[in-house]
Order: C-alpha cells, then sequence, then structure tokens
C-alpha cells in the first residue's frame, strides 16, 4: 500500500528521467491526471494517455527532452501526509526566480502557482519544478 501516491508519481518521473525513458506509467488518479496536466500546459512533459488492462487504470506520461538533456531538472514534493505546507496567495513560492513552477491545491482544483496568483487563490503547496 503506498501512503503517498503524488512522492510515488513525482519518484516514477524522476527516475524516469534520469533512465532517460521515453515514459512513465503509473496507477491513475484523479489528482495524478490533475498534476499531469499541470505539467503538460506548462511544457514539463511531452503528453499523457490513459489506458486500462483488466481492472487496473493507468496514466502514462511522456517525457520531455531538449537536446538529449531532461526538461525537468528538479521536482520535488513540498507538501508530505506527515507536515502539510498552505500558502495564500501572496505567499506562494516563486521558484527559481519564476522560472520554475509551484503546484497548487486550490479550492478550485489544482493549478500552477501563476494560475493561483491570477485567481486570488492560495492553498496547499504539492511540489516544485524547475
Amino acid at each position: 500500500m503506498n501512503t503517498d501516491p503524488i512522492s510515488d508519481m513525482l519518484t516514477r518521473i524522476r527516475n524516469g528521467l534520469k533512465a532517460e525513458k521515453v515514459s512513465v506509467r503509473m496507477p491513475v488518479s484523479t489528482v495524478k491526471r490533475a498534476i499531469a496536466n499541470v505539467l503538460k500546459d506548462e511544457g514539463y512533459i511531452e503528453g499523457i494517455a490513459e489506458g486500462s488492462t483488466g481492472p487496473k487504470a493507468w496514466l502514462d506520461i511522456k517525457l520531455k527532452y531538449h537536446e538529449g538533456r531532461p526538461v525537468i531538472e528538479r521536482i520535488e514534493r513540498v507538501s508530505k501526509p506527515g507536515l502539510r505546507v498552505y500558502s495564500g496567495n501572496e505567499k506562494l513560492p516563486r521558484v527559481d526566480g519564476g522560472l520554475g513552477v509551484a503546484i497548487v491545491s486550490t479550492s478550485r482544483g489544482i493549478m500552477s502557482d501563476r494560475a493561483a496568483r491570477k485567481s486570488r487563490l492560495g492553498g496547499e503547496v504539492l511540489c516544485i519544478v524547475s
């Protein structure tokens, strides 16, 4: 049993990038799908595919490389099950001076820190990507 599916997702992506894989596969959930959509919208991954084999549904994330190097240099979990991290819209972290992105769970769904600031929303800071 996995106690933190978001950390598992981020670790699969990190390991896939280190092994220079084309894509990584993981069990699907609504939160993972939303995080993957934010990563796609921000240009960190190429695409997302979903499927199922029998009763098990999966999410396939196609990783993105530029000139042979991974686009994602760093992907880290911020809020953990043992220590949740919440932030108001004015205190949302700016990753690498605005070059990276923080993924935030707000009352209107999961979005990037830029979208949350624009909507004047705070929430739980799930992870940072640069």
